[in-house]
């Protein structure tokens, strides 16, 4: 029982005089590692607070409570030189030269009128290359305004469709909608001479 007691008293002691040696400034040699982002610690002045005043940590302006911490001091530098100063090494330079600018634009066809109605095309730009084509205006009103339309408007129009393929407004016509066609191809030329 004599032995459990001395040993836990001498754990107890032990312990004391590590916090108390760890926590006084300049007795460990080497410097601690704080958080670059945190404000240094001031340490409160020694002696008797003044009259009314508080013995708590005021807070510091992020609002916490300061550290008991003493303010971080190296009694020598990491390179073992008196005097040096550490430099933490920069990011490597690249000399890779970044994207060029984005070269997609729009274009947009005039109103070419028919007897079922007006179209109008739109082309996207990549560069030089088409890569979208777009009816703004196409003829409806009946119903076989409407399948002409969509006739055409399938076949010529989106990323996917004849005039990216071909990369012109040289594409066959639409069979039952030759007038639609032709005025989406006269619309789609004016663009393409715009763009150019």
């Amino acid at each position: 029982m004599r032995r459990a007691l001395l040993a836990i008293t001498g754990l107890a002691a032990s312990t004391t005089v590590m916090v108390v040696l760890k926590g006084a400034p300049g007795t460990n040699g080497v410097a601690q590692d704080l958080p670059a982002e945190l404000p240094p610690v001031v340490p409160a002045p020694a002696g008797p607070t003044p009259a009314g005043g508080d013995a708590t940590a005021a807070p510091s302006p992020t609002g916490t409570a300061a550290s008991p911490r003493p303010a971080r001091t190296a009694t020598r530098p990491p390179s073992g030189r008196p005097g040096a100063t550490t430099r933490t090494p920069s990011a490597p330079r690249t000399t890779t030269k970044p994207p060029p600018a984005s070269t997609t634009r729009t274009v947009t066809g005039p109103v070419v009128e028919n007897e079922y109605g007006n179209v109008q095309v739109q082309i996207t730009l990549s560069g030089t290359r088409i890569v979208d084509v777009v009816a703004l205006e196409l003829p409806e009103g009946t119903a076989q305004s409407d399948q002409r339309s969509e006739q055409v408007d399938g076949r010529y129009s989106g990323s996917s469709g004849l005039v990216v393929q071909q990369q012109s407004a040289d594409v066959d016509t639409v069979s039952g909608a030759t007038a639609t066609s032709n005025s989406y191809k006269r619309s789609l030329q004016a663009a393409i001479d715009r763009a150019n």
